[in-house]
């Protein structure tokens, strides 16, 4: 099943705009065109912006667990989300709050070149203790995917409401992450369509409610337990109401697919500065649709092809260059606006992804877009590898 989502971005201030005409500049040489013109070398941002050469878009940052003594795969260290921190303040980045990146990209609202949201999926006790006294420092806000029954009945690794409660009222936010933390896309033995859709829909609302009545107020954003979902799943969240975050990567903008959003995981070997400062800058390379669009592989599936509709934007097509996880650069072909992607061996049981990437035409920075896809074993002598969640 192939579906088209969002629209096309569109330029914040056009041509036409007074900005770029004859009324602004007045005659050559005008005292006031002179000041406009150092004022507008000045400020790339605000070139970058409003000429339409980059697309409005933000980019969304995942964490799990802060400090030592966590699976080190799952987690960053102090040091390095403080170089984090510093990287964004020194290069004028701004940290806003999840919902209202959101909520510009879906409506009509501006939004800058350089907007950046931090996440965590889990409600780790190392929030508290490691993160947010850095960021409360620093005055940024971060948003916390709670999976709640890990609060309620944990084991004490857990972050508490009274912390969250302490936190919400510096600006962070809490959502969504399911109450059980299950594999939500999984069908238990036995279980038909219906009785799958009932289960799920009661683990992600039980949450919601549970957020809302110990907080307040919780938006209705969810992250995907383990970044897992099919076209079902997908779909089943979009008629709750969320807006819905997976863990492939790149950034996001107004053509990207609201159910199934990407973000940046910073954790072991990925939380690398210098591979985040290059991640920060990225752009949404525009695509009109995927097939497929659910990452779920049947069994058999090993080399699964993704076929892509591409939408217009500063990059050519011809010098989109994919990668598999694990694999390096992988086949494609381009045929106008159509890019397919096939990975030369087969996938590996579990979590992988294929991640294209293209230059834009005028800067040094890279349109991005990342598929992932989940391979279940194809028999009991197979087992899939232990990923963070």
């Amino acid at each position: 099943m192939e579906r088209t989502w969002g629209r096309r971005w569109s330029v914040v201030m056009k041509r036409s705009s007074p900005l770029f005409g004859q009324a602004a500049f007045g005659a050559v040489g005008s005292p006031f065109a002179l000041l406009l013109f150092f004022l507008l070398l000045l400020s790339p941002r605000l070139i970058l912006a409003e000429s339409g050469t980059i697309p409005p878009h933000a980019v969304v940052l995942q964490y799990h667990h802060f400090g030592s003594g966590n699976p080190a795969d799952a987690s960053v260290s102090e040091a390095e989300f403080e170089a984090h921190l510093d990287y964004l303040l020194e290069h004028k980045f701004e940290v806003w709050p999840l919902t209202e990146v959101i909520s510009r990209l879906r409506g009509e609202g501006e939004i800058p070149d350089r907007v950046v949201a931090l996440t965590v999926d889990d409600p780790s006790s190392t929030i508290y203790s490691v993160a947010y006294p850095h960021l409360k420092r620093r005055g940024m806000v971060m948003t916390v995917f709670v999976n709640t029954f890990a609060v309620d009945y944990g084991d004490g690794s857990s972050l508490t409401w009274e912390q969250m409660r302490e936190m919400q009222q510096a600006g962070f936010t809490f959502a969504n992450h399911g109450r059980s933390h299950s594999h939500l896309p999984q069908r238990l033995q036995g279980e038909d369509e219906l009785q799958w859709r009932e289960r799920v829909t009661i683990d992600i609302e039980r949450a919601q409610k549970r957020l809302e009545s110990e907080l307040g107020t919780a938006p209705k954003l969810f992250s995907y337990p383990y970044g897992e979902y099919d076209l079902p799943l997908l779909e089943l969240v979009e008629s709750l109401g969320y807006v819905a975050f997976g863990q492939h990567s790149g950034a996001i903008g107004r053509q990207s697919n609201f159910y199934a959003l990407p973000r940046y995981p910073l954790s072991g070997d990925y939380a690398n500065l210098e591979a985040v400062a290059d991640k920060l800058l990225t752009l949404p390379l525009p695509v009109e649709s995927e097939h497929p669009q659910s990452p779920l592989l049947e069994r058999g599936e090993l080399r699964p092809k993704l076929e892509l509709l591409l939408g217009k934007g500063e990059y050519r097509a011809d010098a989109i260059v994919c990668y598999v996880s694990g694999e390096g650069k992988t086949l494609l072909q381009v045929e106008g606006a159509r890019l397919t992607v096939q990975a030369r061996h087969s996938l590996p049981v579990g979590r992988s992804r294929y991640n294209c990437t293209v230059r834009h035409n005028r800067f040094n920075r890279y349109f991005w877009y990342s598929h992932p896809w989940v391979r279940e074993a194809d028999s009991e002598a197979e087992s899939s590898p232990k990923q963070g969640s």
